[in-house]
């Protein structure tokens, strides 16, 4: 849900099916949104094993990997997102806010 005049955030999780780290991802992504932005975002989780060939025309090396599509400069950050510190320092997602 985004507020009138705010561009949200946008968010892109790439995953490899139901592997436990492509599990916890989904989870901590979740847990940063709910506690860390703000109503004006929007997440897609895209499982490159239904469309693989998605990994080469993002430019995704490996998974799980998030990418902050907006605001622009795109940011990417590959593993759990256990840190939740480096997700939103690396993400710059604490200024998303």
């Amino acid at each position: 849900m985004t507020s009138p005049g705010v561009k949200p955030t946008e968010l892109t999780l790439y995953v490899a099916g139901q592997t436990p780290k492509s599990v916890a991802a989904i989870r901590n992504l979740e847990k940063i949104c709910a506690e860390h932005l703000d109503e004006s975002y929007i997440v897609k989780v895209v499982d490159l094993k239904e469309n693989p060939k998605l990994a080469r025309e993002h430019n995704i090396v490996a998974i799980p990997t998030l990418v902050r599509q907006l605001p622009v400069p795109i940011q990417k950050i590959i593993g759990d997102l256990s840190d939740i510190e480096k997700v939103l320092v690396h993400l710059q997602l604490a200024e998303a806010r």
